[in-house]
């Protein structure tokens, strides 16, 4: 259906290569998941494939995308600010945010609705004539969907449309994928959705400190993918131990020879020429050995340099009696201004303790978990994250003055090891916050509640900018959490792995529904 030639993207700010020589076909009902870690180029990707003007501004770009007229339809990571004040019936009305109404889409409405119930809509977001801004993210992505369908598309690409979503939404997410007759390009960080819906693998990945591009294509399935990926890595890298320790006691017995020989000539006497002439052809022979083995070392099987070995962990507990009730409160009712959320919330928590709480898109999660956090955060060591990083984060600071406060030389070499550990490279470490990815500063928001010694973490979506390959390691981490956790979550696999209770918000209250 579509196809890339020898495409090369590198971007202008610091001449980062972010795909070399990058060549795919896409075919019929494709189903293709972009994957890889933050900052990689995948949202790159997808852009450029849509439209090279979408990135023109920031990178350099040769290759072919030979697209033979197949139409395209692209959902953008997130929904332009600018449609916030405009109805929903407006945003399908107009074209783009600054064009005129087309009043002839009027023609479109019952083609509109039909797709709000086959979405699972409320219609009286049209009938009441909604504003954008008082949509959940699950609604914004679905009329982004609805406006793209409308145009009948043969290929969509869709960045990153699992964010912000429901779990109820997620699954509608990953029928509609599924089922769709049409090739789908995605990017996501839900490995549930990654492993239920994709058909084709592109990894990208930025090797050797991030000084090389790398991808891989593979037709598989994501779970496929992951186990064959790691099995090859394994086998790998124990074939390179193996010719390494092999190649080791080679060269340790060459060097015995070579020593042995180079003492011989050093101390022969030179009443004896002839056996110093013996000794210098046996020298000429063990250089010509030491030369073969130079070339051998050369050939030795490396190991793979992968990005995704990220490493972290609390290595530490606290004190905390695990049956010690740190939070106990009703919440009657649960309100934003003037707005009723919940009617009555009870919560008892216990000082290691690891909850989630879920609930649709809008029905006052953030809000609860902010009123614990305020609870709670006099009494012990609480560390919070944000569902939107940048209230706890300063942009314009640089990365480690972040998490080293004091300067003090020990703190920094610690801190700039953890960071390693994240992939950071020397250069982000030393950069502002604000030009680090979502997924960065997820991390440092993690690295920052580590080396703070946190008692309890208070954590809304942890999992939710960081890419599939670090989720793992991030999962195992929170939950070895020596801690209470007290979270919101839409992640699958972090509710199953990390979380000893769930509880489910409502407008009637908070129901625990006992893992």
């Amino acid at each position: 259906m579509l196809e890339i030639q020898n495409l090369n993207i590198i971007k202008k700010e610091n001449n980062r290569v972010l795909l070399e020589n990058f060549n795919f076909i896409l075919h019929e009902k494709d189903k293709v998941a972009i994957i890889g870690e933050e900052g990689n180029g995948k949202s790159t990707l997808i852009k450029a494939i849509y439209s090279l003007n979408l990135i023109k501004d920031y990178c350099y770009v040769k290759g072919n995308i030979i697209n033979p007229g197949y139409k395209l339809g692209y959902l953008e990571q997130i929904l332009d600010e600018k449609w916030n004040s405009f109805s929903v019936f407006d945003y399908f009305l107009k074209s783009d945010v600054n064009s005129e109404i087309d009043y002839a889409k009027y023609s479109e409405t019952q083609n509109i609705l039909s797709y709000f119930s086959k979405f699972n809509l409320d219609k009286n977001i049209i009938d009441e004539n909604r504003i954008i801004s008082t949509l959940s993210g699950g609604e914004k992505v679905k009329i982004q969907l609805i406006k793209i369908l409308l145009d009948n598309p043969n290929i969509l690409l869709l960045d990153e449309p699992s964010n912000d979503l429901d779990i109820e939404t997620l699954l509608w997410l990953e029928k509609f994928i599924k089922e769709s007759n049409k090739a789908i390009m995605f990017i996501s960080h839900d490995e549930t959705l990654l492993e239920n819906t994709a058909t084709v693998i592109i990894h990208l990945e930025q090797i050797m400190k991030k000084t090389k591009a790398k991808y891989t294509i593979c037709k598989t399935n994501y779970s496929d993918y992951i186990e064959n990926r790691l099995h090859l890595i394994d086998k790998q890298n124990q074939i390179s131990i193996n010719e390494k320790k092999d190649f080791d006691e080679k060269l340790k017995r060459w060097q015995k020879i070579y020593n042995r020989v180079d003492y011989e000539q050093r101390v022969i006497s030179r009443q004896d020429p002839h056996g110093g002439f013996l000794l210098k052809k046996k020298m000429h022979c063990v250089k010509a050995i030491g030369r073969r083995l130079e070339k051998e070392k050369s050939n030795l099987t490396k190991k793979i340099d992968t990005e995704d070995s990220i490493n972290i962990s609390f290595d530490y507990s606290n004190d905390l009696n695990k049956n010690k009730i740190i939070y106990n409160e009703v919440i009657k009712p649960l309100k934003i201004d003037n707005k009723v959320l919940s009617e009555e919330v009870k919560l008892t928590i216990k000082a290691k303790d690891h909850l989630a709480i879920i609930g649709k898109n809008g029905v006052g999660k953030s809000t609860l978990l902010k009123i614990i956090y305020n609870s709670l955060k006099d009494k012990y060591k609480v560390g919070y994250m944000p569902q939107n990083y940048d209230d706890k984060l300063d942009l314009n600071s640089k990365v480690l003055d972040f998490i080293c406060l004091n300067k003090d030389k020990k703190e920094i070499t610690k801190a700039m090891t953890f960071l390693g550990s994240l992939k950071f490279s020397e250069e982000e470490m030393n950069g502002k916050i604000n030009e680090l990815s979502g997924g960065q500063k997820a991390k440092l928001l993690l690295i920052k509640l580590i080396l703070d010694k946190s008692e309890v973490l208070v954590l809304d979506e942890p999992t939710r900018n960081l890419s599939p390959l670090s989720n793992p390691v991030i999962r195992k981490a929170l939950k070895d959490f020596d801690g209470c956790i007290i979270s919101i979550s839409h992640d699958r696999k972090y509710i199953d792995e990390v979380c000893d209770n769930v509880y489910e918000l409502d407008k009637f209250g908070l129901k625990n529904l006992f893992k």
